[in-house]
């Protein structure tokens, strides 16, 4: 049954495991998955880990991004998708649902979850989209006391805690730079840095702080794409595509509906269409089928 109806690994060990990819010089790579499924492709794929988006959490709700879901709901996503993967989950907190002590038991709660980080943003809470204007920042002294609070909550020392600064577009990214500074100092462990322009910018922020770093290499922003290699080169130590499934899956969706709605049929669609056969072969179908006959599939006793 191992790695069956939940992943093999224990959530403490995808813990050990993120940290030790953070160190490895290697970059970490974490597409975000929209469901648990697509956390099961990402991991078949090879990839180092999945990324649960905050954004893709409220779209799916049918919400704009602006702070509307709760932590009940992104942490009940991520625990789903967490529980199927054998690779370390990074989690979106927003601003971590409200004040410091909010943001504490939001540690608390998604480590229960077995989610490997999470990363908390200095941004005014409700939130804004982090590749649209209008968006404010908090001082930098409550962002301290908001990742001092989670700090002071977490019980798995390997839990990672991840500050991400939105100050490059509004404050600057030298006043950017200060501030990540200062979330390391009060205990963060990555640094992710909002909405860079390009690479000049990404490398001006790698040489300033010592601190492993994330990129967010999302799809029609303020971020030129840069591939992982350059991201690698650079000195970046994780780079996320948050929504990137998402984008590919309603595209699909939007054009096979369309379609259906215009010809009346999905005929001309099933070669774009992931085969029964390939969905039974990632839900590990057979196994299942494997186990419910093994544990029918015995002899009562003389005397029972």
């Amino acid at each position: 049954m191992s790695g069956l109806l939940a992943a093999a690994t224990p959530a403490a060990d995808k813990r050990v495991n993120f940290r030790a990819g953070l160190t490895s010089g290697r970059i970490q790579r974490f597409p975000g998955a929209f469901n648990p499924l697509v956390a099961t492709l990402i991991q078949e794929i090879g990839f180092e880990g999945v990324y649960v988006s905050g954004a893709v959490v409220s779209a799916e709700l049918g919400l704009p991004d602006i702070g509307l879901t709760t932590l009940s709901e992104v942490s009940g996503r991520g625990q789903q998708i967490a529980r199927v993967t054998d690779l370390p989950v990074l989690i979106d907190a927003d601003t971590g649902f409200g004040e410091p002590m909010n943001a504490a038991r939001t540690v608390t709660v998604l480590e229960d979850a077995g989610i490997a980080g999470c990363h908390l943003e200095d941004q005014v809470n409700p939130k804004r989209c982090g590749h649209l204007d209008g968006k404010s920042v908090v001082p930098a002294a409550e962002m301290v006391r908001r990742l001092r609070a989670a700090v002071s909550a977490r019980r798995d020392p390997n839990f990672v805690l991840c500050a991400r600064t939105d100050a490059a577009g509004i404050e600057g990214i030298d006043a950017a730079i200060e501030r990540a500074k200062a979330y390391a100092d009060a205990g963060a462990d990555l640094i992710f840095t909002e909405a860079l322009s390009g690479a000049a910018e990404f490398e001006k922020f790698r040489a300033a702080v010592p601190t492993p770093l994330l990129a967010n290499m999302t799809e029609f922003g303020k971020s030129e794409l840069l591939s992982a290699a350059t991201l690698e080169s650079i000195g970046y130590n994780a780079v996320i595509y948050p929504v990137s499934t998402l984008r590919l899956a309603m595209w699909a969706a939007e054009t096979g509906l369309r379609e259906i709605y215009d010809r009346g049929t999905q005929e001309g669609l099933l070669d774009r269409m992931q085969h029964r056969s390939r969905l039974y072969e990632l839900l590990a179908y057979e196994r299942y089928s494997e186990f419910d006959s093994d544990i029918f599939d015995f002899t009562l006793g003389r005397n029972q």
